[in-house]
């Protein structure tokens, strides 16, 4: 009897074991369908999809044919620069003790010449031909001025060194083109950035710190940065950045940014580094960009900028719904097909334009008298129209001379032709009358001053100056200038942070 009853208790037991399974498998069923699906079954329209079209999602991705091909295309380049003598001059007309120091030492601050030690650096260079074109930064090439190292060199993967010269340089959108005699190099083809998705693999390959050849690896984690690092060497900076997570460090500079087909996609620029080494974040200048640019230096020494004669609506430029205009040269491309003041740009030839530092990219990468189609909105309605890039900029004068006499404490115009042949400059700004309590009333500059240059980018006009200055906000510049009719350059650090 025990037995019988032993065996009952084991058959209810597993029956309710059996019982339980099967409910809880149906109730949970029923909620997860229910979790990922509407009332008629179908996936909603929000829903990410990634595990319907994961198909060998989780198998390893291989980087070394890419990393094989690229390596020995990307060259160490190093550079000197000599030591030289630096003036720090102030007009000659004073009288008083400073003439007499100066009589005595010299002229500049210190009573005599400042000497600039020799400089040696290195970065990165990516050959693009197997005649020897190589692209790289101009910040790697330059003397810290408008100049470029006296001596380059370039170091193959092969340990072979050669002599480089300067092709080109533009230090807007931080590019340099070098050459380096011979033939049969391996050299890198140009992949497209403008299908460089959020996400993909990449590698990133320079000469970092002292160390030779070095591939990392990262993925995509943004599009169109803009960092206002290139305001530094240019009063018209052009930022439209590859983020990566890719580690790169000092002497990345100029390397190759690839895909896992081992194409180009970016040349490495710049890195997030609050401690001046890697931080999590580097920045890449899309190749699409980087050929327009390239091809330029090559084909005329300089950049042919096309311009659709647009400024930014300043309170929008980090928008994300498009690029809103805030000012139209009354010359420009703009003008000529009706955009206004508020429109706002979301399509460029079918490429979407979220910002107005992606509509700067998008543009730098056409030619002049090239035609485009533009999307914009105006008042909430599309609209589409086409216009011919412009090779001048347009003129905003009158708006650009108000803005920089305002923030600088002064009474400025353009220098005038004459004055700027007899001088022999390309151009300039002329200090006519400095205000009292402005910025520019905080240094030693004298009315009359012209301003040829800011931070060593040349200035030839209010406008330019502008850019500069707002480019720059926040920071000590250094402006460069003559006195007409007084020997020598003159310099004076401003100090942006007390800037309206």
């Amino acid at each position: 009897m025990k037995l019988k009853q032993l065996l009952l208790v084991v058959a209810v037991s597993a029956i309710s074991a059996i019982g339980s399974v099967w409910i809880y498998n149906k109730v949970s069923r029923k909620q997860s369908s229910a979790f990922i699906q509407t009332a008629n079954g179908n996936v909603p329209a929000n829903y990410a999809g990634f595990f319907d079209n994961a198909t060998g999602a989780g198998e390893p991705i291989d980087f070394t044919k890419a990393a094989n091909t690229a390596v020995p295309a990307v060259v160490h380049i190093k550079t000197k620069i000599p030591a030289k003598k630096i003036s720090n001059q102030l007009p000659r007309n004073r009288g008083g003790m400073e003439d007499l120091f100066e009589q005595f030492f010299g002229p500049g601050s210190g009573f005599g010449p400042q000497i600039q030690p020799e400089q040696r650096a290195s970065g990165s260079g990516v050959i693009i031909s197997d005649d020897g074109y190589i692209i790289t930064n101009n910040h790697v090439v330059s003397d810290g001025g408008n100049g470029v190292a006296d001596e380059i060199t370039v170091t193959m993967n092969n340990k072979k060194v050669y002599k480089a010269r300067v092709i080109g340089k533009d230090p807007s959108s931080d590019i340099a083109v070098l050459k380096i005699d011979g033939t049969g190099f391996p050299f890198l083809l140009y992949g497209n950035s403008d299908n460089v998705k959020l996400g993909q693999w990449v590698l990133a390959i320079g000469y970092p710190l002292t160390l030779e050849t070095t591939v990392t690896a990262g993925i995509v984690s943004a599009k169109g940065r803009n960092i206002g690092i290139n305001g530094r060497q240019s009063a018209t900076p052009i930022e439209s950045f590859i983020q990566t997570d890719a580690a790169v460090n000092q002497g990345n500079s100029g390397g190759a940014l690839i895909s896992t087909d081992g194409q180009l996609i970016g040349i490495n620029s710049a890195i997030y580094a609050p401690t001046g080494t890697y931080a999590g974040y580097s920045f890449a200048i899309p190749v699409n960009l980087v050929k327009k640019i390239v091809n330029d230096l090559i084909k005329y020494g300089d950049v042919k900028r096309p311009y659709l004669g647009i400024q930014v609506a300043e309170d929008k430029i980090d928008a994300g719904d498009g690029a809103h205009i805030g000012t139209v040269a009354k010359d420009g491309a703009a003008a000529g097909i009706g955009l206004k003041p508020g429109d706002i740009i979301t399509k460029i030839n079918e490429a979407p334009i979220n910002s107005w530092t992606e509509l700067q990219a998008t543009i730098s990468s056409y030619n002049a008298g090239e035609k485009i189609s533009i999307t914009y909105k105006r008042d909430g309605v599309e609209k589409t129209t086409s216009a011919t890039l412009s090779s001048k900029t347009g003129t905003y004068e009158q708006l650009a001379s108000s803005g920089s006499s305002q923030k600088l404490g002064a009474d400025l115009e353009t220098l005038d032709k004459k004055t700027a042949m007899q001088y022999e400059l390309e151009g300039g700004v002329l200090v006519k009358k400095i205000k009292a309590g402005g910025p520019f009333s905080k240094t030693r500059m004298q009315d009359g001053f012209v301003i040829t240059s800011v931070n060593g980018t040349d200035i030839a006009n209010i406008e330019e100056l502008n850019r500069a200055i707002n480019s720059l906000k926040g920071e000590t510049i250094q402006l460069e200038g003559i006195y007409p009719g007084y020997d020598g350059i003159y310099r004076y650090p401003l100090n942006l942070d007390n800037m309206p």
